[in-house]
């Protein structure tokens, strides 16, 4: 495996930048990289990953908004649900971090979740 990417850079940088803007980003360096497996590996698990935490950040979002509106118990469900907001942000920025760093190290960590069901689909 070569240690190029798209415009001959280094594969880990481009894998790096694939989680730069979470699934945006991700889905750029998908359609752009056709041959590096380490750097699709990346960009698709960004795809997939952050896609999945904004899913459910706009899931917790209505059901927050809906159910705030409870008489009595609205508020104890409309904290539950701003700490459950609160929670995906801190685990969007953290894994942001983190994953920038493993694909700049080299390292392939796979996200709980879909890390093996990206691995397995890149290695199809």
């Amino acid at each position: 495996m070569s240690n190029k990417s798209i415009l001959d850079i280094d594969q880990n940088i481009v894998a790096a930048l694939s989680y730069l803007f979470g699934p945006f980003s991700g889905i750029i360096v998908l359609i752009a990289e056709k041959h590096n497996k380490f750097v699709r590996f990346h960009a698709l698990q960004s795809t997939m990953w952050f896609l999945m935490l904004m899913i459910a950040g706009w899931i917790v979002g209505i059901l927050d908004h809906v159910l705030s509106g409870i008489w009595i118990v609205g508020w104890i469900l409309s904290a539950t649900f701003g700490f459950i907001g609160f929670l995906l942000g801190v685990i969007s920025l953290v894994s942001l971090v983190y994953l920038i760093y493993k694909a700049f190290t080299g390292d392939t960590f796979k996200t709980p979740i879909i890390g093996d069901v990206v691995w397995a689909q890149i290695n199809k």
